[in-house]
């Protein structure tokens, strides 16, 4: 530990406090615009908003199919160790440095400015995530609205698909289904709402215009949420942060009661220990941990910065972390046990059989299952769309908020409005390449080069620079001028070691076991794969490009030259200036 120290004040050299500190601190702010930010209306608006973000999409819709591709209860496991070791630390981590100096991911890192790439790359994955979950978002209000017809339109076969169909309606166990044959709520899906082509290899086509029409509404919503800035966004979070479980309670028992669920809820929980040695399911407890709790993706960061000084993120960060991994096993449990349920309809013999993975998830085997229920399935239809729409606007409400402190802080004449209404326009235009066609072989694409792929190199980068060149030290004294109190041996044995090792390893995993996405089971052309590795080169150019910018533009010789680099700017430090000078003296004397 004492090595790690070493590290961080090489760099930094010491603490040691001189009286122009303040000036330069005042000067700083002022020549960089940084004059004031808006904080929560309350404590409990940011921790309604930290629960809609990290409580969303990834927890219902990723999560399930995750867990069944890496063998039900071997990967629950996996998940809940690296949770541990992994999510916890890094959203603690991350709250203390947003608090600490109420700013958004790339000025937070001018405690150590060379790294200020990491930054720049983790915004750019949230753009590319924002985009995508966007797209999934029309395609929900589409089966909202569709919900309140007399008849669910997925629910009986169409003549006009030309396809072997059997209607999601009625009970198959009494039919023999045979091989090839697809469920009318699964060409539903298919055919009505994607017109999907099999893969890209057959273009993309045009955007799918009702589809349009349902992203401009997604989009309209989140603009008026974030109109006001964060003090709209905070009061909306009591619904978002809210509503969600109320419908996962309501869907919980109801699944609980369907015949044949047992039996997928026992695969969920029953172990493959066989399968915890391999190390693509620890691999893929890390991937969903990220899209699970939004953990490395600038948007706690960000979040934490609207803060009060003091506020007391020490017990959010457990709160907010043990209720997004209940929400995963009792999204697990209703999934798991409506896929027992189908394989109980369908007398299959396999489990994994019946399981749609990714989108078929939410929009096929979930609505397939509403429509076989005797009353009013409508109902249920409508409480589970709304539902998956509250869950993913609290997340995407996140990832938009995280682009557009971003953009005020570097240009702060740019009014809220403005800069919310700038980026609906853009999340239209990108969001609609999603809704055509060949949109989620894009989707695949956009989500393996630009999210995941990206997100686990700068998350190892950004443990590095906070905790290594930075320091555990320092942080755990923000936090003790903050809080009152030190960490426990528990967060520093993480921040110091076991979460940097994890991530290291994961990345090397990635990279040395290498697999190319696929498109529905085929590879995709030469030509994607590039636009692919463009994407990813632009999320992670920025990274080495920043710190040869920053780095160069020292003086002295090339030794001093990076030490300088890696010192934390002359403005850094909490913003406000009173908080500022009473931690100097808080250093003095500590």
């Amino acid at each position: 530990m004492e090595g790690v120290n070493n590290l961080a004040y090489h760099f930094n050299e010491s603490d040691e406090i001189v009286d122009s500190d303040i000036q330069k601190h005042n000067n700083n702010i002022n020549k960089e615009g940084e004059v004031s930010r808006d904080n929560w209306g309350s404590g409990i608006e940011f921790l309604f908003s930290c629960v809609a973000m990290s409580v969303g999409l990834g927890n219902v819709w990723r999560f399930p199919f995750i867990a069944l591709d890496n063998g039900g209860g071997a990967f629950l496991i996996p998940y809940i160790i690296v949770l541990v070791l992994v999510g916890r630390p890094g959203y603690y981590l991350e709250m203390i440095i947003g608090q600490f100096s109420s700013r958004e991911i790339i000025k937070a890192f001018d405690c150590v400015p060379a790294m200020r790439g990491i930054g720049i790359g983790q915004v750019i994955c949230v753009v590319f995530i924002s985009t995508y979950y966007s797209s999934i978002l029309a395609i929900t209000l589409r089966y909202f609205f569709f919900s309140f017809n007399s008849v669910l339109p997925w629910s009986e076969c169409d003549l006009a698909w030309a396809e072997p169909c059997y209607p999601s309606s009625g009970s198959s166990s009494n039919q023999t289904i045979q091989e090839g044959t697809k469920s009318s709520a699964e060409l539903y899906f298919l055919n009505e709402v994607l017109h999907a082509k099999q893969n890209i290899n057959d273009g993309i086509g045009l955007p799918i215009l009702n589809l349009i029409g349902f992203l401009v509404l997604n989009w309209t919503i989140v603009f008026l949420i974030l109109v006001k800035g964060i003090k709209s966004a905070g009061k909306v979070s009591y619904v978002t942060g809210i509503a969600p479980f109320i419908f996962l309670i309501i869907f919980l028992i109801r699944a609980l009661t369907l015949p044949g669920s047992i039996d997928g809820i026992i695969y969920f929980f029953k172990p493959d220990w066989n399968n915890l040695l391999k190390p693509s399911v620890w691999y893929s407890a890390v991937t969903q941990l990220f899209f699970s709790l939004n953990v490395f993706f600038a948007n706690i960061v960000m979040y934490a910065s609207y803060n009060k000084f003091n506020h007391n993120i020490h017990r959010d960060a457990n709160i907010v972390t043990t209720l997004d991994t209940l929400t995963s096993i009792v999204s697990g449990c209703i999934s798991f046990g409506i896929i027992g349920h189908l394989k109980h309809e369908l007398n299959a013999d396999d489990i994994t059989k019946v399981f749609k993975g990714g989108p078929g998830l939410v929009f096929v085997t979930y609505p397939e299952t509403i429509s076989k229920f005797q009353n009013v399935p409508q109902l249920f239809s409508v409480l589970f769309f709304i539902m998956l729409f509250i869950l993913g606007i609290g997340s995407i409400v996140a990832m938009v908020t995280s682009v557009i402190t971003v953009v005020r802080d570097q240009f702060p004449k740019v009014k809220y409005w403005q800069a919310a209404l700038g980026y609906a326009i853009f999340g239209t235009l990108c969001g609609s390449l999603y809704l055509t066609p060949g949109g989620q072989s894009v989707l695949g694409l956009v989500d393996h080069y630009g999210a995941t792929f990206i997100a686990f190199i700068l998350a190892l980068f950004e443990i590095i620079s906070f905790c290594h060149i930075y320091g555990v030290k320092r942080i755990c004294k923000h936090l003790e001028f903050m809080l009152g109190f030190q960490p426990s041996a528990y967060w520093k044995i993480c921040w110091y070691a076991v979460t940097p090792l994890i991530m290291g390893a994961i990345v090397v995993y990635s990279l040395a076991f290498y697999e190319p996405p696929t498109d529905n089971g085929q590879d995709y052309p030469f030509t994607a794969h590039i636009i692919g590795w463009c994407i990813t080169f632009f999320g992670l150019i920025w990274f080495p490009l920043i710190m040869f910018v920053e780095i160069n533009k020292q003086t002295g010789q090339i030794i001093e030259k990076i030490k300088a680099a890696f010192r934390p700017k002359a403005n850094w430090g909490p913003l406000k200036a009173d908080n500022y000078e009473k931690y100097q003296e808080f250093i003095k004397n500590n």
